[in-house]
């Protein structure tokens, strides 16, 4: 069995997974799911993902129902029924083992605390071609201007990356994703993103990850992680068309390509990259692949 036959399995396993998540999950749904047997099955997910078919799963439940206990006033025996746990009290035991909290402390003061992020296993295999399909489709590129107002940054940042794929080699990149994406007062989503010279502190990477926070957040900022002000400023936000999850790359690329052809000064704006951090969003394929770079006015 190849690798591209391994990686469509295991894809149709999460799909299958993602979507059944508040229900009961057997070894036997998981193998019609995937076309293969139970013990094939299993075998490829685990060689795959890291994980059991089942670790995985129970990792996304307690995600999940962190999340819930972050965001909505529920009660904990209702969150442990509805992700699939027999009682209150191993729902307890097991979200304190995954987050080193107990549900009830969890949902009252909401720390930061390390999610399981949970992506498509083809975003774990490079795109090696870029087809015409693709090309052709990104032809297309919205582009606008938004403000941002003074803020914070809590940020994680690496060695001497200055990418993602470097930075993945610097730290745990995923556990760093995790504990961002639980930070309740973030204005927007996690990003990674690319320091200015200003921001980056000697003997640490230009690349890192972070999330916006209000200028008044006065929770746990978590351990090895930096926070730091930002000024108001402008982003020119930059989205391409949908692509295929597995081309993730490749739009990246092609979108990146033209970013740097792009001439701001067309429309009255300067690149201003001491301003802010340029960062990239989670690549998701429904959306199209977006980049934010600083720019400021031209003053006439």
């Amino acid at each position: 069995m190849d690798n591209k036959a391994k990686v469509e399995a295991v894809q149709k396993m999460q799909n299958f997974i993602n979507e059944n998540i508040t229900n009961p999950i057997t070894l036997s749904m998981l193998s019609k799911a995937s076309g293969y047997s139970p013990w094939y099955s299993a075998k490829i997910f685990k060689e795959l993902i890291g994980k059991s078919p089942f670790d995985y799963i129970r990792n996304i439940r307690l995600t999940k129902a962190a999340i819930k206990l972050r965001d909505e006033n529920v009660k904990i025996v209702d969150v442990a029924l509805d992700f699939v746990f027999d009682s209150h009290e191993g729902f307890t035991r097991a979200f304190s083992k995954q987050f080193g909290i107990n549900p009830k402390k969890y949902s009252k003061e909401t720390p930061p605390v390390k999610l399981f992020m949970s992506y498509p296993i083809s975003h774990y295999y490079k795109t090696l071609e870029k087809g015409e399909d693709i090309v052709e489709k990104q032809n297309t590129i919205f582009v606008q201007v938004i403000e941002r107002p003074a803020r914070k940054l809590i940020l994680k940042r690496g060695k001497t990356a200055k990418n993602y794929f470097e930075y993945c080699e610097d730290i745990d990149c995923e556990s760093a994703w995790g504990i961002l994406s639980s930070i309740k007062e973030a204005l927007y989503e996690p990003m990674g993103m690319w320091l200015p010279e200003n921001m980056i502190k000697e003997g640490t990477s230009s690349y890192a990850q972070g999330v916006e926070v209000p200028l008044d957040y006065n929770n746990e900022v978590p351990e090895g992680f930096d926070i730091i002000e930002l000024k108001p400023c402008k982003i020119m936000i930059f989205q391409g068309e949908p692509y295929d999850d597995e081309e993730f790359l490749t739009a990246i690329d092609l979108l990146q390509d033209k970013i740097k052809s792009y001439d701001p000064k067309i429309y009255g704006f300067e690149w201003a990259n001491e301003d802010a951090p340029r960062f990239q969003l989670e690549p998701w394929g429904y959306r199209g692949y977006i980049e934010g770079r600083p720019v400021r006015t031209i003053k006439k």
